[in-house]
């Protein structure tokens, strides 16, 4: 039976994880499935309280004694993994069928991808405008609601592409996706120079060094989609200094 791995990592918001585990636990079938949960030393008490549900063996919960951030704790389980598949997961994900294993039957059916993310969907069954091409700085300012930039944003989304298909793509998300485990440890997990924001960009050119990344629409789960207040700048300074850090490694780019 094909192993396949997942893992989430938390800072607060006890409540929704257990939800995505649940929904995972619930609908993942024909595989062997081991789910890691990482608490980033939570101050609400969220490590403690996942410690203390009873999920069963197959989930295995870690607290760490700081926030390390998003790309290094994930990469906390990178010695665990003896899966041939693992999942990156958001907190805020959950699922209501079995697209775990066949996300790995697609894969498997298509050897030269190395990395692999469904359609995402809002809880209302919205669909989530994710796919993009490779970030660049006009791109990127038009999601962030820069005015006058529209084309330049939905080329960057790849809005001009057929997305009912499943399609190659530059820039896979971080709140879903799957990649061979294999693969996953061969580039060494996530750059742990990012604290968050941006790093899902770096590891989809790192795993692009492997093999294809690509968008499955056929496949689809669920996604919150949580964002930082606007009126907090933090979140926005550590966007700043991530994307300074990709286009520093990655070469600097205007538009598409």
């Amino acid at each position: 039976m094909r192993k396949i791995s997942a893992c989430i990592v938390s800072y607060n918001g006890a409540e929704e994880v257990v939800k995505a585990v649940e929904s995972l636990l619930c609908h993942t079938r024909d595989c062997q499935l081991t789910v890691y949960l990482v608490d980033n030393a939570s101050p609400d008490g969220t490590g403690a309280q996942l410690e203390q549900k009873n999920f069963g063996p197959n989930v295995k919960v870690i607290c760490l004694a700081e926030n390390v951030g998003f790309g290094k704790g994930h990469n906390t389980v990178l010695p665990l993994l003896d899966s041939e598949y693992h999942f990156v997961l958001n907190p805020d994900i959950f699922v209501d069928g079995n697209v775990l294993p066949q996300i790995c039957d697609w894969m498997e059916e298509h050897p030269e991808v190395v990395m692999a993310t469904p359609k995402l969907l809002f809880p209302d069954g919205r669909v989530q405008v994710l796919p993009k091409r490779k970030p660049n700085i006009l791109g990127l300012a038009a999601r962030q609601g820069v005015p006058g930039l529209k084309k330049y944003g939905d080329r960057y989304a790849m809005l001009d592409e057929d997305l009912t298909k499943p399609t190659a793509i530059e820039f896979c998300t971080g709140s879903f996706f799957c990649m061979r485990t294999q693969v996953f440890k061969a580039i060494g997990g996530f750059d742990e120079g990012y604290f968050m924001y941006v790093e899902d960009a770096d590891i989809t050119q790192k795993a692009r060094q492997k093999g294809l990344v690509y968008y499955l629409p056929q496949f689809t789960a669920y996604h919150a989609w949580h964002r930082a207040p606007n009126k907090s700048l933090k979140p926005f300074f550590q966007q700043l200094k991530s994307m300074g850090r990709y286009f520093n490694k990655w070469g600097w780019r205007l538009g598409c």
